[in-house]
């Protein structure tokens, strides 16, 4: 059995010396085996300086603490699966592979795996986050939509297997039952924030009046966990997706005293999954004692109004008179202008007829006339 040897052969060295002699690419690749061979997988903790992402889609960044620095590498392909999105100045921990990059006769570090190094660099980068969003307006309080009253769909972004969504069902069944659908997502982990972005983009694109109803209202879900387990609902994406829905969106995430970067965008925030619950819909019970209420009232109001204006009628009708008698006093009236009428004409007549009989006696007879001529 013949034992391997990674170390290249060495070559002939010049007449009168001692020292092989090596290509710069048989140096660099027994560096390379020497560096992947001693040290494999690594964890670092440092803070991430410069970042590139050219067209490849890969991301170039420098690694560094207080004196020194290491250029490091994130493969495309691994980039999707990361938990943490590379950012200048965060404090992260890098695990990896040590390789050296012989066209640049340099070693670098290939990044597999990347998380905050601790809360308090969690809390600075989720505040940066959180300025650089709001200074794009996604959390305007004009952007904010008014819910629904009585919505007549819900849907729901949740895990399908959690209390989340029995607490949410069961409530809504309390107050108003409503016809929900629940979109399955996971609501931890490193694929959680882009189930959630595509939950909430997939109900939105959903159109009016298709096979699947279109929800009227949106309820974005999960209990409560460490800042690390909530850290889905603080991604760009989630937050990107929320702030662009046009259905009004409720954030129930975690508990009460918890706060993630999808409260600021949704159009309501909501301490508890159950009680996004309650601020969703009304009570039944309580509507429709509303609704009594009101109908008493209206009748109340109704009968009080007629009643006002029977009583403004009487007076009306008291100052009036009865209008029977006002007829009768005008028909009377009426018979004596027409008698009175009658006797005055009788009387014009009458008058005439004897002036005429004066004139005419007055008048000499017509032969007389005639003889006189």
């Amino acid at each position: 059995m013949t034992e391997q040897n990674d170390t290249p052969p060495a070559p002939a060295g010049r007449p009168g010396s001692n020292l092989p002699e090596f290509t710069i690419a048989e140096l660099t690749g027994a560096l390379k085996r020497t560096v992947e061979g001693e040290f494999g997988m690594v964890r670092v903790r440092a803070e991430i300086g410069k970042v590139m992402v050219p067209r490849s889609g890969h991301v170039y960044l420098t690694l560094k603490d207080d004196s020194c620095t290491l250029e490091s590498v994130i493969w495309k392909g691994q980039l999707a699966r990361l938990m943490v999105r590379p950012e200048q100045g965060m404090e992260v921990i890098c695990t990896g592979r040590l390789t050296i990059y012989g066209s640049r006769s340099q070693y670098q570090m290939v990044i597999e795996q990347m998380e905050l190094a601790g809360e308090g660099a969690i809390l600075k980068m989720l505040e940066e986050r959180r300025r650089r969003l709001a200074a794009e307006g996604l959390f305007e309080a004009a952007r904010k939509r008014a819910l629904p009253f009585l919505p007549r769909v819900i849907g729901v972004v949740t895990s399908p297997t959690g209390a989340v969504i029995r607490d949410i069902l069961h409530r809504l069944s309390d107050r108003f039952p409503r016809h929900v659908l629940v979109w399955p997502v996971a609501v931890q982990g490193d694929s959680a924030a882009g189930q959630v972005a595509a939950a909430i983009e997939g109900f939105n694109a959903l159109p009016p009046g298709g096979r699947v109803p279109r929800p009227d209202l949106l309820i974005v879900a999960r209990g409560g966990g460490s800042l690390e387990d909530l850290m889905p609902f603080n991604e760009e994406i989630v937050v990107r997706a929320a702030a662009a829905s046009a259905i009004p969106l409720i954030s129930a995430v975690g508990h009460e005293t918890d706060t993630t970067l999808i409260d600021f965008a949704s159009d309501r925030r909501a301490p508890t999954p159950t009680a996004a619950a309650e601020m969703a819909v009304p009570v039944r019970t309580e509507l429709l004692g509303r609704v009594l209420d009101c109908s008493r009232r209206l009748e109340a109001g109704t009968a009080r109004l007629f009643g006002e204006h029977r009583t403004r009628l009487d007076a009306l009708r008291r100052g009036l008179g009865d209008p029977a008698r006002l007829i009768e006093t005008a028909m009377q009236r009426l018979d004596d202008r027409g008698e009175r009428l009658d006797r005055a004409a009788l009387g014009r007549v009458e008058r005439c007829r004897g002036w005429l009989a004066e004139l005419g006696a007055r008048l000499p007879h017509p032969r007389r006339q005639v003889a006189e001529t």
